[in-house]
């Protein structure tokens, strides 16, 4: 970069741009890239790719950088030159970054990290921003293809030549834009039976005796056999009544009647004592209380309290 021999090396500023212009050449970035002009390193020509997962995915958006005189002590003010539905072009735009907001920079921030929040702030709300634009989906996405189709046209021919100059670099490590497909929710239903089919299985299941059975093979098919191992081991199947009708006849009902499930329920064991075991309960309590008698007529005749017992006094 010959013409920067004209500025004052000790100079903050010019110090520090051309510390970032070497670390932007030494360590490129997938996502960016950003060069100052010859005549005024000041001033920056830049591109971003659109952010992944989002309806810029693909998109090269080209935009200006003009940084102060006392840089890094004051914020950058952005421009951008490609369509995109979020940022209006050529017109600076209103960042936290942005020399519309000095209050947020911090001079530790530089053009890398400026250019990384942009492609942050894409895909978010603009929320009436200055600069801002809140285009339909559709649209941002169809400008996205458009915007690696040319560069923009911008200032003289030596901006010009250092823009098609970048965009050349981004296109050739831009991914595709992804393609929406208009009726990608039906594939994911071709996937899943048809309800015909749990009306086969029940159908089969009248037949057969085993409505549980056939019901479980059509949940088999949706939760493919990993979950099918795991309903086997966990699942117990409870015992079916049939609700029958005493109008119908006993053929009929048998055939017609719904099967209703039944909650397991424990055994319960009623056990009935014979008759002669309750005598024999009885006996030994009367037999209990004519030895308590006993024992207590014993105490009193040795006590002297027996005549009393006795009436003889």
């Amino acid at each position: 970069m010959a013409a920067t021999a004209k500025y004052n090396r000790s100079n903050p500023a010019v110090k520090r741009i051309l510390q970032e212009v070497k670390e932007m050449q030494s360590n490129p970035s997938p996502d960016f890239m950003a060069l100052p002009l010859e005549e005024d390193i000041f001033e920056w020509q830049f591109a971003i790719l659109g952010p992944r997962d989002s309806e810029f995915e693909g998109g090269i958006y080209h935009g200006r950088i003009q940084l102060p005189s006392d840089y890094p002590f004051k914020p950058p003010s952005f421009m951008l030159l490609t369509p995109s539905g979020r940022f209006e072009i050529k017109k600076k735009i209103c960042l936290s970054i942005s020399n519309y907001h000095p209050e947020h920079w911090q001079p530790s921030w530089s053009v890398r990290t400026a250019l990384v929040a942009l492609i942050a702030f894409m895909p978010t709300n603009p929320g009436g921003a200055l600069g801002s634009l809140d285009y339909k989906k559709e649209d941002r996405q169809a400008l996205a293809i458009k915007s690696r189709e040319a560069p923009p046209k911008f200032g003289s021919p030596e901006r010009q030549k250092l823009i098609d100059e970048i965009h050349e670099q981004m296109l050739s490590k831009a991914p595709p834009v992804p393609q929406v497909l208009p009726n990608g929710t039906n594939e994911e239903s071709n996937h899943l039976p048809a309800p015909d089919s749990f009306v086969e299985n029940a159908d089969r299941a009248d037949e057969g005796g085993n409505t549980v059975g056939s019901v479980s093979g059509s949940l088999n098919d949706l939760t493919g056999p990993e979950s099918e191992m795991g309903v086997a081991e966990n699942t117990v199947e409870p015992p079916v009544a049939e609700v029958t009708n005493p109008h119908l006849p006993e053929a009929s009902h048998r055939e017609n009647s719904p099967r209703v499930p039944l909650a397991p329920q424990n055994p319960v064991v009623a056990i009935q004592k014979p008759k002669h075991d309750r005598l024999l309960t009885l006996a030994a309590f009367g037999l209990t209380l004519a030895i308590m008698a006993l024992v207590i007529k014993k105490f009193l005749k040795i006590n002297g309290l027996a005549g009393f017992i006795e009436g003889k006094f």
